[in-house]
Formats: structure tokens, C-alpha cells, sequence
């Protein structure tokens, strides 16, 4: 019995302690410098929309480019370990010695990222889906070291989990044979014939086992994913990282395919590997015209691994960056067709068709929406009141906060939770606190000691942090 009454003085307590943070956060919400004080040292849980190379920040992508002397691009500021054929490319070392380095220093990390950005030299989307080719080369092959950068941000800024879209996975297989699957495809997913689109995915992914797509995937998983995570002893008692498989959207149907079935092999064999996932700019002409077939596309490899998750980017689209009627169907496709667990961006949730009924039946079989933003204010100049956020909220869809491409953005966890208090003073600290938890518990973490553990921590570094406001 006293056992019970010391527990339960305990829980009340910590409630009190709970209390004071709220009563805080009330009073500090619209001033800056004090909120980013307190969201700084509050647990942030995991960031569950991540992309790694988007992630990493300019300067030490930069400043690698100049120690192993690159060629730089003088017009698009592209890099490249060799000189290309074409373009007017220069070392760095002969961009030092004729003293205009410092110059074209700041060219770089105006076109890597979003420093300085004026709104007027070039179209923020823009520059943000151009940006990931022109730094790519000083990350290949240095994955390591963005790794190790990313954990220690995270740590530093009480992040303890990170669910990263690390790399696609290398493959070689001539599909020369399959081609013609392209024109099949794209007729069937013309006319809406999912059962045309199915057969045809059948033919293909049996031409694809016999190709041998499952040694890729093995490849993958030991010899990079597992080899780096065990190496640099990414995991600890303060910090997790698990990985997403993704394809890109642009590809043609036949090579996407390949990709997403060795992707979900991979995931549905690694326990590092935590899901799936579709990336490129969603506007994009093969992106727009082949959405459809690339939903059922993940219908069909559900089909094949139905333990396999997937979150997927759909919706991040606006007025005006599309036709009004391109803004209706995205979302629904994503979840009715394709099956999602997870929503990216969701910003056109406003404009779908039946948006109320699709919230609902988001709300009613937990599917979160992953909230980014600063992205969405960068890309897509949608914020506050503009923004979603509260649509989702209203509705009681589940909701995480991410960073998306906290590099180039130029952005942190942080910042995040800021922007979130300041623009939505509705949102109290008890809510806040739900998302962080939802970062875990919507995880895609396939073992459950694992995310349990996570849990507990979460709830040790909560007691901590609340405890400080006591005194006020």
C-alpha cells in the first residue's frame, strides 16, 4: 500500500511539473529567442521525415570539395571529382591561386542551400530540388561522415531518433529486355485498368526474380546499411537510426519497378531497414503523369511483402504550382490505392476530393501525416493559416513534426516546434508533447524492444526537463 501511495504521489506531482512547463511555454510562445531556449532542450523524440543528403549542411560538403580540389562548375556551381567534357569547370585550387575563391565560396552555398536566399534570382523549388546534384559528388562515398554529423546534431538538440532516407540502392540489372513494359504500363495506367497494370507487374516481377533482384538487396543491407550502422556504432543508449528505401519519381515505369522491388526485398530482410518510400519533385511531368501507376505499383509490392511499411510523399502541391484539378487525388490515390502507413507533406489536403471523409478515414485507421514547415514555406510558400496543419489537427489525424531537408533548409528540429508554437497558439504544450510521442509509437522501427526503449527514455528525459520549471 505505501508502495502505491508513493507511485501515485509521484504521477501527481509530475503532472504539476507538466503544468508549470505548459503554464511556461504560454507565457514565452511568441518570443522567440525564449521559445527556441525552451524547444531546445525539449525531448523532440524522432525525426520521421528525413532526407540524408538533404539533411547535410553546406559548409561541410563545401569545405570537402576544396580539400580534395574539385572541379567546380563556374555557371551552375556543380562539382565533380573529374573534369566533365562539357561546361567551364575549375579547380578549386585554381580558383585560389587566382584569388577568387571567397567569391565563388558564397556562389556555392547560395545554390547548396537555402543561405541568403532573396526570393528572386531563381524559383525556391527551384533551387531546392536542383540543389541535390550539384553537391551530390562530396557525398559519395561519404556517408560515414554524414552520419556522424547528423547523430551528433541530434544529440545535441535532444533528438533520439532518426528514420533517414539514406541512399537508393545500387543496381546494374539490364532491363534493355523489358522495355516495351514501359508503353504497356503507361496505356493500362491511361485508361485506369489496375487489373491490366497488375498483370503486367506480375510478368515483370517475375522477369525480375530471374534476374536475380533479391542479391542487390542482400548486397545493400550487409555490405553498406549494416556495415556502416555497426562500424560507426550509430546506435547507443542516447540516440537510434533506422533507414528508409526509397525510388525516385521521375524514372521510367520499368526501371522504377526494379527499384521498388529490390527496395522492399531489402526492407522486408533488414531489421535496419525500416520501410519505403517515393521522392523527387512531385510537380515533376513523369511524377504527375505516372502517379497513379506508382501507387498501384506500391499496391503490387504490398502484395509480395505485406510486412514491409511505407510512408509516401503525396500532396506536397499547391495553387498555382499546378492545375487546380492535379490538387484532388494525390492524397487519395496514396492511402485508397497504394495503401500508405504514412503521409509526407499531405498540403494539398484542402483540395482533395471528399477531403473530409479522407481525414476521417485517416484519423480512423491512424495513418499520421508527416508536418514539415519550414519546407513547405520554402517550396511551396504555404504557412500558417494556409497551411494544413490545422485541417489535420481538427480532424484528429495523428500528427509528426519533421525537418524534411534540414541542410539545405537550413533549418533544425528545433525551429520546427518554434514555428509550431508561434503560428498555432492553440496548440498547448500537452499536444506538443503527444506529437513527440507519436515520433515513436508511428516509427517504423520493426523491433519492439527497441521502440519500447525509446519509449521509456522518452519519458525519463520528459520527467527531466519538466522538472526545471518546478521552481517557476
Amino acid at each position: 500500500m505505501t508502495r502505491i501511495i508513493t507511485l501515485f504521489c509521484i504521477f501527481i506531482a509530475q503532472i504539476g511539473f507538466s503544468q508549470s512547463a505548459e503554464r511556461y511555454l504560454e507565457k514565452i510562445r511568441n518570443n522567440e529567442a525564449l521559445s527556441t531556449a525552451f524547444f531546445q532542450q525539449m525531448p523532440k523524440g524522432g525525426d520521421l521525415h528525413h532526407h540524408f543528403s538533404g539533411s547535410i549542411y553546406a559548409e561541410p560538403l563545401l569545405e570537402r570539395a576544396i580539400s580534395e580540389d574539385f572541379y567546380l562548375n563556374l555557371e551552375t556551381m556543380a562539382v565533380s571529382k573529374t573534369k566533365p567534357a562539357n561546361g567551364n569547370w575549375e579547380t578549386f585550387s585554381s580558383l585560389k591561386n587566382k584569388g577568387k575563391l571567397d567569391f565563388y565560396k558564397q556562389q556555392v552555398m547560395q545554390t547548396w542551400s537555402a543561405k541568403d536566399y532573396n526570393g528572386v534570382s531563381v524559383p525556391s523549388d527551384d533551387l531546392f530540388f536542383d540543389s541535390f546534384d550539384k553537391f551530390y559528388a562530396t557525398i559519395d562515398g561519404h556517408f560515414a561522415e554524414g552520419m556522424l554529423e547528423l547523430k551528433k546534431r541530434a544529440l545535441a538538440e535532444n533528438v533520439s531518433y532518426i528514420e533517414t532516407q539514406l541512399s537508393t540502392i545500387p543496381c546494374d540489372m539490364n532491363v534493355a529486355d523489358l522495355a516495351d513494359f514501359n508503353t504497356k504500363l503507361r496505356q493500362a495506367a491511361a485508361q485506369k485498368d489496375e487489373k491490366a497494370v497488375l498483370k503486367y507487374l506480375d510478368e515483370l516481377y517475375k522477369s525480375l526474380q530471374q534476374k536475380d533482384a533479391k542479391k542487390y538487396a542482400e548486397d545493400f543491407n550487409t555490405n553498406f546499411v549494416a556495415k556502416l550502422h555497426k562500424e560507426l556504432k550509430i546506435d547507443d543508449d542516447r540516440f537510434t537510426m533506422r533507414y528508409q528505401n526509397f525510388v525516385l519519381r521521375f524514372m521510367e515505369p520499368v526501371d522504377l519497378f526494379k527499384n521498388l522491388v529490390i527496395a522492399f526485398i531489402s526492407a522486408n530482410d533488414s531489421k535496419l531497414v525500416a520501410g519505403v518510400n517515393i521522392v523527387s519533385p512531385e510537380h515533376g511531368e513523369n511524377s504527375m503523369n505516372d502517379y497513379w501507376l506508382h501507387m498501384v505499383m506500391f499496391k503490387y509490392c504490398h502484395s509480395k511483402f505485406d510486412d514491409v511499411k511505407y510512408t509516401l510523399h503525396a500532396g506536397e502541391l499547391t495553387l498555382g504550382l499546378v492545375q487546380p484539378e492535379d490538387l484532388t487525388w494525390h492524397i487519395n490515390s496514396a492511402i485508397y490505392t497504394a495503401g500508405a502507413n504514412r503521409i509526407g507533406h499531405g498540403v494539398d489536403i484542402a483540395y482533395e476530393a471528399n477531403s473530409y471523409d479522407l481525414l476521417r478515414y485517416m484519423a480512423k485507421n491512424n495513418i499520421p501525416i508527416e508536418i514539415n514547415l519550414t519546407s513547405n514555406e520554402f517550396i511551396l510558400k504555404v504557412k500558417e493559416n494556409r497551411h494544413p496543419f490545422t485541417l489535420y489537427k481538427e480532424f484528429n489525424v495523428p500528427i509528426v513534426i519533421s525537418t524534411d531537408d534540414a541542410g539545405i533548409l537550413r533549418t533544425n528540429m528545433t525551429e520546427q516546434y518554434v514555428l509550431l508554437a508561434k503560428r498555432y497558439p492553440d496548440v498547448t504544450y500537452e499536444t506538443i508533447k503527444k506529437y513527440v510521442y507519436n515520433s515513436i509509437n508511428y516509427s517504423f522501427i520493426q523491433d519492439a524492444s527497441v521502440k519500447k526503449q525509446l519509449l521509456k527514455d522518452l519519458d525519463a528525459r520528459f520527467k527531466t526537463f519538466e522538472n526545471q520549471f518546478s521552481k517557476n
